[in-house]
């Protein structure tokens, strides 16, 4: 099974709004980056596993753990105007930009990036490499692993 890190800004869209949504799933709208967009359209499948990332904020790292629940669709705020992730040349034919939807599996301790720079297993995680900015990203499965033990409840 495929791995996933998966970024939302907390003022956005946090692990805490997740826990809130209505069966605890919500559709991953606005990623406006063609590899990212990739990702969600051509590789994920229902079930994978996705780390839950809290980025752009004080304390940034892992927050949770879900999973994809849907197969891609396209993304609904390419058509809206009012939307701040509007694409003009977006269209309902032929949509530019997908999504998937994303299940709570558990909100964990936030795993700060910093602490995931300490871990070797970790260290050719795309995230803490150098310039990386994709909000989607793979995660091997033994990354998986290393950070499941990390957030093993006994585990600090």
């Amino acid at each position: 099974m495929p791995y996933w890190l998966m970024k939302s800004e907390p003022d956005e869209f946090s692990i805490d709004d997740l826990v809130r949504a209505p069966k605890k799933t919500t559709p991953w709208f606005g990623v406006r980056n063609y590899q990212a967009r990739n990702y969600m359209r051509d590789a994920m499948r229902v079930g994978d596993g996705v780390l839950f990332y809290h980025s752009s904020c004080a304390v940034p790292g892992i927050a949770g753990l879900a999973e994809v629940a849907s197969t891609p669709y396209p993304d609904e705020t390419q058509f809206d105007p009012k939307s701040p992730y509007f694409d003009p040349k977006a269209a309902r034919e032929n949509p530019r930009w997908m999504l998937v939807d994303v299940k709570l599996a558990r909100k964990t301790r936030l795993l700060p990036l910093d602490e995931l720079r300490t871990h070797a297993a970790l260290a050719g995680m795309v995230i803490l490499k150098r310039g990386n900015r994709l909000s989607v990203t793979p995660v091997t499965a033994a990354e998986w692993k290393a950070i499941g033990r990390l957030l093993a409840p006994d585990a600090r």
